[in-house]
């Protein structure tokens, strides 16, 4: 019996209504196989903005699309209409593949423009061609991209990125490369002095990803060099990529660098990219502009005309101030003409963001002069410009560019031949990076003062394992190549463009309509009860939005995190306390926030997630060093806890934006290059804080760790297609299915050459962390993708008895069990094994161990918000004196599974108990 709609990955079921686990496994372990190969039929695909309109400008468009198993070929190429039927032009490409070869994810890319359709729909057909295609010509020293009348010529060796940028055969940008500063110390408070070093980037190899006809990608890779009284030091590896969009007018450049200094005496001053823009117009004619929020738009002349003590005339006024030629000379006002030369010219602008609160644009004539306050506000949009009426100039942005302060725009030289331009990721108006660990130890010197500590701060505290080695961060900017200077609107859309970057998308509806990604159901609020979860997933969602914004969890390493733990004392989350502060994605709230999205469909929970997964595979993780491809555990800064591990680096965490992305590369390399990070185990003891004795083998745990790879050799089977990872799966899963405990036994000695537990698994080690990692949701594929009956019966199983009442697991394992916990995160296992065992009584067990088990802890259907504000805190927030990222997380998967599961007990369950047992006290 189905306990909700269908699931469409029903791959066995006990035939009997009502029978007991452990009958219905006896069933399990001589069910079929899941993946027989079965041809569907693709469903209709149709497109919409994440936003609910379209915009009023994109910059390119890229999206993947999910198709069912058998339905086409990776070869199939599409044809896309909008809503009036005209053929739009789109590029397509294979993503993944399903176990038998067939198409599983498809890649979509359509041109830049303005005005784009409401809606869209796809077929398999023969694309439409663009009337401007990207052409890319590679040659031995250089690449050549055109498109119309733009072109772009990039160097394969060298320091530029961009050697130049042309319109109309006219020079536009020129020289784009990567600057940076370094200083031995964070200031100059210790002694009195510091050095300073300056470097630019080293490029080492160049790669064509990508050759139009839509979408043109280079890959860039290299390291920042400096030379200093030790010699040339080469540091912070880099990888750009740039994107090349038919119709655009712009490049898009995604820079990701990872530092690989020593944080002690390795302080970061200044981060960014800078190009020189060949200016020709007459100052009066030349304009710069800095783009605010909301519409707004800074913008003057490098020699005003107007404001002046005599009057050029209303014409020459209008012009000017709409970035226009002014008219001829002859038709001014002589007693303005004849002295041009004596109104000052300014040569220098800068908008600084120096937090998420104010940022500044100030101008001076030249360099050795004074600074002039021109204008403040509260938050820029991150864009600016400089250029001619009539020469050409260039715009550049920052994405996120509040957000990820302290950022800069700089424009040099504008009253000059040859402007500079530099987009500073890390301004040097702030004080030097400064990644050292926060305190000095304490005298913690051993494991067992490690482990009072743990008592007392939650924090995993190890001298040497804090370090900021190896982390890394992505920034997404835009440099445009235009023929005059823009109008005043039109700079307005390209800065919203960029600040919120337009999303097509699958709605909802047809995502749902592939099984991909595992158990979850669309919204649903045809019942009471199922209402009122669905109100508070959405309460949820808008309590983090809300916290991001009041608790400013903004900033160059921070944006994109939230925190793990409040304290209801201090109206504060506990982002001074050890491990209680950035939540690092414990107990998946990356998942919380990608299955929400699926569900929902919403523009806002798409740019929170996206931003998580930005901050969480890049920061949150060892790229480089003895920890590579591991991840580091919640705490006060995001590298500094010593436990490292593969949990946080999940790339469960990453695989649902890649394909949503239409194969973002950044998040791709992520994934990719986890590849062989089991080998880091024999560097890393997980365990070696609990008492035990060092182990003579590698031992890895089932959920944490072994559930975590799994995912990484999925999405790269997936990927490539390769049969060694689908291989190196089941080895893992037939191992633990031999068993004799299975999942039940925890861990076991781990084989790196194959994958294998080389283990009879006689023991018992329970764990209430090992499901909470995305090992439900990648099992929940896995058993659908490959034929595993012994490990599928184990993991039913362990899904049955986990929650099961302390006497019965007795009666099933022989003994008492210690380590289960976190029950109503676990109600999701009761609901899966419920479904497939097609067992009622575990669907009732499941709504009773979720409604009760949430109420208790503070998470009861119908959480409200208290307001704070006066003397209590700095300024107004909202709490639920409950809330933690892990409750959150694990109540919105919890429920979004056992919706998609055992959703028609719902009522039933909650009737029988009563609201007063599963809506908040209070």
């Amino acid at each position: 019996m189905a306990f909700s709609t269908p699931n469409r990955r029903d791959f066995m079921r006990a035939s009997a209504i009502g029978a007991t686990a452990t009958a219905a496994l006896t069933l399990a372990s001589t069910a079929g196989s899941a993946v027989a190969a079965t041809k569907e039929k693709a469903p209709d695909t149709r497109l919409r903005w994440i936003d609910g309109k379209a915009p009023s400008l994109h910059l390119g468009q890229s999206w993947g699309v999910p198709w069912p198993q058998g339905a086409h070929k990776p070869s199939q190429t599409f044809r896309l209409r909008d809503a009036s039927g005209r053929d739009v032009p789109v590029q397509s490409w294979p993503l993944a593949t399903w176990p038998d070869g067939s198409l599983k994810w498809s890649a979509h890319s359509i041109p830049a423009g303005e005005t784009p359709a409401e809606t869209y729909e796809m077929q398999a057909g023969k694309p439409a061609t663009p009337d401007s295609p990207v052409k890319l010509v590679e040659k031995a020293d250089a690449i050549t991209i055109s498109i119309g009348s733009r072109q772009w010529l990039v160097p394969k060796q060298g320091s530029q990125l961009i050697a130049s940028a042309s319109v109309d055969g006219r020079e536009v940008l020129r020289g784009l490369h990567l600057v940076a500063i370094s200083q031995d110390q964070p200031d100059l408070s210790d002694t009195g002095s510091l050095t300073q070093r300056n470097f630019t980037s080293a490029i080492g190899k160049v790669t064509v990803e990508q050759s139009g006809p839509i979408r043109a990608v280079v890959k860039l890779e290299g390291s920042h060099r400096g030379t200093g009284a030790d010699g040339v030091r080469d540091w912070l590896p880099f990888t750009v990529r740039l994107y090349f969009q038919a119709g655009a007018e712009s490049v898009r450049v995604m820079h990701s660098f990872i530092f690989d200094g020593d944080e002690n005496k390795d302080f970061i001053r200044g981060l960014g990219l800078r190009a020189s823009v060949p200016l020709a117009d007459a100052p009066h004619d030349r304009h710069i502009r800095f783009a605010g929020l909301d519409g707004g738009l800074w913008g003057e002349a490098v020699r005003p005309l107007t404001g002046l003590r005599r009057d050029p005339g209303k014409d020459y006024r209008a012009a000017q101030i709409a970035g226009q030629p002014i008219p001829a000379l002859s038709g001014m006002a002589e007693t303005v003409s004849k002295r041009l030369e004596l109104i000052p010219s300014w040569g220098d602008f800068t908008l600084s963001q120096p937090n998420a609160d104010g940022f500044a644009i100030t101008k001076r004539t030249k360099p050795g002069h004074g600074w002039i306050n021109a204008q403040s506000g509260q938050r820029a949009a991150g864009l600016g410009y400089v250029g001619g009426g009539t020469g050409g100039g260039a715009a550049f942005a920052l994405s996120h560019f509040w957000e990820s302060h302290p950022s800069r725009l700089d424009i040099r030289g504008a009253n000059g031949d040859l402007a500079e331009v530099t987009v500073w990721l890390w301004s040097p108006d702030a004080p030097a990076m400064d990644l050292r660990f926060y305190h000095d130890g304490m005298g913690i010197k051993d494991h067992p003062t490690e482990r009072e500590a743990l008592e007392i701060t939650y924090e995993d505290y190890e001298e040497g394992w804090g370090r900021p080695y190896g982390i890394a961060r992505t920034s997404e900017l835009h440099f445009w190549s235009l023929p005059a200077t823009p109008a005043r609107e039109k700079l307005v859309q390209m800065a919203a463009a960029v600040r919120e970057r337009p999303q097509l998308m699958c709605p909802p509806e047809r995502l749902h309509a592939v099984p991909v990604f595992g158990d979850w159901a669309l919204v649903d609020r045809s019942t009471p009860t199922r209402t009122l979860i669905e109100d508070q997933a959405d309460f949820l969602l808008d309590l983090y939005q809300r916290q991001v914004e009041q608790r400013r969890w903004y900033g160059f390493w921070h944006y994109g995190d939230v925190m793990h733990t409040y304290d209801t004392d201090r109206h504060e989350w506990r982002y001074d306390i050890g491990g209680y502060a950035w939540a690092n994605s414990e107990l998946s709230p990356d998942l919380w926030l990608w299955y929400s999205f699926l569900r929902t469909g919403r523009g806002d929970v798409f740019r929170l997630a996206e931003a998580m997964t930005r901050h969480t595979g890049e920061v949150d993780v060892c790229h480089l060093g003895p920890y590579r491809g591991f991840g580091t555990r919640h705490g006060v800064q995001h590298w500094a806890d010593s436990s490292k591990q593969p949990r946080i680096s999940n790339a469960a965490y990453r695989r649902i934006y890649y394909f949503l992305s239409g194969g973002d590369e950044r998040v791709g390399d992520l994934m990719r290059s986890l590849l062989g990070s089991e080998e880091t185990l024999t560097r890393v003891d997980i365990s070696r804080k609990l008492g035990k004795p060092p182990p003579t083998e590698v031992m890895v745990g089932f959920g944490t760790t072994w559930g975590s790879f799994l995912a990484m050799w999925l999405v790269e089977w997936e990927r490539t297609g390769d049969k060694r990872w689908r291989d190196r799966i089941l080895t893992g899963m037939n191992s633990i299915g031999r068993m004799q405990r299975g999942w039940f036994a925890g861990e076991a000695p781990f084989d790196m050459a194959t994958g294998a537990f080389k283990d009879p698994g006689d023991q018992i080690g329970v764990s209430h962390l090992s499901a909470v990692f995305g090992a439900v949701e990648i099992n929940s594929e896995l058993l659908t993708l490959v034929d595993a009956p012994e490990y599928r019966k184990a993991w039913l199983e362990y899904c049955a008895f986990y929650n099961a009442p302390a006497a019965e697991l007795r009666a099933k394992l022989g003994k008492d069990v210690k380590g289960r916990g976190l029950t109503e995160s676990h109600s999701r296992l009761t609901a899966y094994a419920a479904h497939h065992l097609g067992d009622q009584k575990l669907a009732d067990r499941a709504w009773q161990e979720f409604l009760t088990g949430h109420a208790k802890a503070g998470y009861g259907l119908g959480m409200t918000l208290t307001h704070i504000d006066g003397a209590a805190v700095l300024h107004p927030v909202d709490e639920n004196p409950a809330m933690t990222t892990n409750n959150t997380a694990q109540w919105g998967l919890a429920a979004f599974q056992n919706l998609a599961l055992v959703g028609d007990r719902l009522e039933a369950v909650a009737a029988q108990l009563g609201p007063d047992a599963y809506r908040t006290k209070g």
